[in-house]
């Protein structure tokens, strides 16, 4: 599983990362975890607003910080 998190560095976007890798530890699957903070490699996925979580090529959330329950959704869980 691939995971990318979307954005310019804020706390917002530090939260999320942070939010993504404990679902991937509470889960115990693999995956990787994807820093994206350059403005064009963001707007060639169609984020305007950031946070942005995308899983495998698939926009999961975008413009806030997901809940650790959204997340684990988002991987199956």
């Amino acid at each position: 599983m691939e995971i990318k998190v979307l954005g310019p560095g804020c706390a917002k976007c530090s939260e999320t990362e942070k939010i993504m890798t404990e679902a991937i530890a509470e889960t115990g699957i693999t995956a990787t975890i994807e820093k994206i903070s350059d403005f064009q490699q963001i707007a060639k996925y169609g984020v305007f607003s950031t946070p942005a979580v995308v899983i495998d090529g698939q926009i999961k959330c975008v413009g806030k910080v997901p809940t650790k329950k959204e997340a684990l959704a988002w991987l199956d869980w």
